[in-house]
C-alpha cells in the first residue's frame, strides 16, 4: 500500500480559514483531482464537512474519513476513529493509493507516525491569514522534484508551484 499527502499551502504554511479554502486556483484544483480520482482519499471530519455538500463524498474516489465520534456516519463514505484502523483496512491495497487529504490535524498525525511515501503540495505564492497550518518537516528526509507551475492569470489570483517529496527511509 501507498500511502500519499495531498495539500496546498500559502507562504505561511496556511491550509485554511474557518474549516474553509481560502482561495480558487482552479489548475490546482484540477490537480486534486485528476491525482486523486480512482483512489482512496482519508481525511478528517471537519475536512469532510468543510466540502460543499454537493460535492460530498468526493466523485470517483473512496471517501474515508476519521472521527472520534464512534456514532459518525456519512453516505457512501466508510468511517473509522483512528488513522491506524484506516490504514490497516488498506494494507492489502496494492492497486490504488490512500491520499492523506487533510486537515491540519490528520497531517500532522501522518508525519509524526512516518506513514507518508510521497507528498505532493503546491506552495501558493500568497498569504491568506489562515488558522490552520501544514506541520513543518525535515526537508533532508524527502527527494524533491518540480511537478508543476502556474503563473498569475485571470482566474489565478496568485501563481504557484507544485512539488512531489518523496521519502527516503
Amino acid at each position: 500500500m501507498k500511502v500519499s499527502l495531498i495539500v496546498a499551502m500559502d507562504r505561511s504554511r496556511g491550509i485554511g480559514k474557518n474549516n474553509d479554502l481560502m482561495w480558487h486556483l482552479p489548475k490546482d484544483m484540477n490537480f486534486f483531482k485528476t491525482s486523486t480520482e480512482n483512489q482512496i482519499v482519508v481525511m478528517g471530519r471537519k475536512n469532510y464537512d468543510s466540502i460543499p455538500e454537493k460535492y460530498r463524498p468526493l466523485p470517483n474516489r473512496e471517501n474515508v474519513i476519521l472521527t472520534r465520534n464512534a456514532s459518525f456516519t456519512a453516505n457512501g463514505c466508510r468511517v473509522f476513529n483512528s488513522l491506524s484502523d484506516a490504514l490497516n483496512a488498506y494494507e492489502n491495497q496494492s492497486d490504488k493509493v490512500v491520499f492523506i487529504i487533510g486537515g491540519g490535524e490528520i497531517y500532522k498525525l501522518a508525519l509524526d507516525q512516518e506513514l507518508v511515501d510521497e507528498m505532493l503540495i503546491t506552495y501558493i505564492d500568497g498569504d491568506y491569514d489562515a488558522d490552520t497550518f501544514f506541520p513543518e518537516f525535515d526537508e533532508n528526509r524527502w527527494s524533491k522534484e518540480s511537478v508543476f507551475s502556474h503563473g498569475v492569470d485571470d482566474k489565478h489570483k496568485h501563481g504557484f508551484e507544485i512539488f512531489r517529496y518523496r521519502s527516503l527511509k
